[in-house]
């Protein structure tokens, strides 16, 4: 079957002759993400099929192949994802702080999926989940002075700071990160590399460049609007032209 109407399955339910399979869709989809979450984005459909307790081959009645199942796996996890309403946050127009709540549940999202950092870009599809997630975080861009074509860079450029941090900043990078000043010191490392040294110190533990960086985000956002609007061209006839505010996040991670 073609991966969108899969993907559209609930929707548009297709008509099937014979005995009833075994498992339903959503069971295998559901057993694929399992699967995942504990091998990580190498896992293989010989994995997904003995997780079921099917042949390989009895797999292929389900999905073409793992392509077609990682997109079915992607969508489905956006639709179960935890999200902030971000239209509760406050006026329409403080689009830095409904941005901040938009890259915090995307964060935990791939805290609690760590294989979409790899497969999540290659195969989100247009299915119900995938177009509900960008249909909401795309209200958190809505109000800025900027083209259609603007807007979705900007949460574009969010969410890839959200996947590169959590593809990059692993709880066990920190953890490795706090024993490393004593080890400096224990070397005599200290004294050689002092610049070095201080700063391994001062961050021990922590993560002070991501939080940095989407406040150079937010400020570059904010500051460049006549850049932007003439690399991407202006905004429609909506009354929502002018000149953006720089506020501080009242809220998630970078909240000030």
């Amino acid at each position: 079957m073609d991966t969108i109407d899969l993907l559209w399955r609930k929707e548009a339910p297709q008509l099937r002759r014979g005995r009833p399979p075994k498992y339903t869709t959503d069971q295998i989809v559901s057993t694929a993400i399992t699967v995942a979450d504990e091998k990580g984005a190498e896992f293989t459909v010989r994995d997904v099929a003995a997780a079921v307790g099917i042949p390989v081959m009895s797999l292929y009645s389900y999905v073409d192949g793992r392509e077609q199942l990682i997109a079915l796996m992607v969508d489905q996890v956006y639709l179960d994802m935890a999200y902030t309403d971000i239209t509760s946050i406050g006026p329409g127009d403080d689009w830095q702080t409904m941005l901040s709540a938009v890259v915090a549940d995307n964060l935990a999202l791939f805290a609690e999926h760590p294989w979409l950092t790899d497969l999540a870009v290659i195969h989100a599809v247009a299915g119900p989940g995938a177009l509900a997630k960008y249909e909401r975080e795309l209200t958190a861009v809505e109000s800025l002075p900027f083209s259609d074509i603007a807007k979705d860079a900007v949460l574009t450029l969010a969410l890839d700071f959200a996947r590169t941090r959590s593809h990059t900043a692993a709880t066990t990078a920190y953890e490795h990160a706090a024993q490393l000043p004593e080890k400096l010191a224990e070397l005599g490392a200290a004294e050689r590399f002092p610049i070095a040294a201080r700063m391994v110190t001062a961050q021990a533990g922590k993560a002070p460049a991501h939080e940095f960086g989407f406040d150079v985000i937010l400020t570059g956002i904010a500051t460049m609007n006549a850049a932007i609007t003439h690399h991407y061209g202006p905004a429609g006839d909506s009354g929502n032209r002018g000149r953006l505010t720089m506020r501080t996040p009242k809220s998630g991670p970078f909240a000030g």
